[in-house]
């Protein structure tokens, strides 16, 4: 969709979200429905856009699905830290409801909160010649002065960009090894090169291609599933299957700047 429709489609979202009433609908008429984000098959969740209303306990939703306005009671959700990312006026909700409780949401995801550029830092491990007793490779490395171990293990900032499109930008690591790197006495973590990214029953599902995605299978992509532990405007926490991530926000001039110094 091109900017201007995108732009005017937002106005117009946002413009019924400013009345808590439902307007009137002819008989026999029905609303067309808001249709940006599409469930999966399977997934549960409801998408749509917080609406004026919103507290602690309340959640007013407008979903894209059409219909009108919906309220959720949301104190449980809260009570058990599974808001992710505080509702504002206009953005777009991810709601999973209790299926024995219609008017209650169990969990309520910001995605406007969750789309943008997170960054972690890694550390990179000594690179040990193949066959070398232990008690060698740690004498091995007593012997580095200390002024070259720290400059052989400086960290570096690896990120992860959810964009709008549900497309994913990954910075970090090597796209392929070279002989410098195999000469180099540190090596640094490996990077999944994911590609896309959507949320299934409110989960975070990102899929990598199939050259630097570490897929085996060679003609299928390698998808991870995550658990969101943790999400605020400048803070996120993923539960991988390997361990637990977490993550820093970043504006792109930001991380441009940081790339740039390099």
């Amino acid at each position: 969709m091109k900017a201007p429709l995108y732009l005017i489609l937002v106005i117009l979202i946002m413009t019924a979200c400013g009345h808590k009433q439902q307007p009137k609908q002819a008989k026999g008429q029905d609303y067309e429905p808001l249709t940006t984000q599409e469930n999966t098959p399977g997934d549960s969740a409801l998408y749509g856009l917080a609406c004026d209303g919103c507290t602690d306990s309340v959640l007013v939703f407008l979903p894209y699905s059409g219909g009108g306005l919906d309220t959720f009671d949301i104190i449980t959700a809260h009570q058990q830290h599974r808001i992710y990312g505080r509702p504002h006026i206009g953005d777009e909700l991810a709601v999973i409801p209790n299926p024995e409780d219609k008017d209650e949401a169990l969990i309520v995801i910001n995605m406007e909160t969750l789309r943008g550029m997170w960054c972690y830092m890694v550390s990179p491990t000594m690179r040990t010649p193949e066959n070398m007793p232990k008690r060698m490779q740690r004498r091995m490395l007593e012997r580095i002065p200390d002024s070259i171990r720290k400059l052989m293990m400086t960290p570096r900032e690896y990120s992860l960009k959810l964009k709008r499109d549900n497309s994913v930008q990954v910075r970090g690591g090597q796209y392929r090894q070279t002989t410098t790197d195999d000469m180099s006495p540190v090596e640094y973590p490996a990077v999944k090169r994911y590609t896309e990214w959507h949320l299934f029953n409110g989960r975070l599902v990102l899929k990598a291609d199939t050259i630097s995605g570490f897929s085996k299978e060679g003609d299928k992509p390698s998808v991870d599933t995550a658990d969101i532990i943790l999400l605020m405007d400048d803070s996120l926490v993923l539960r991988y299957p390997t361990g637990t991530q977490p993550y820093y926000k970043k504006m792109e001039s930001e991380l441009n700047d940081s790339y740039h110094k390099k």
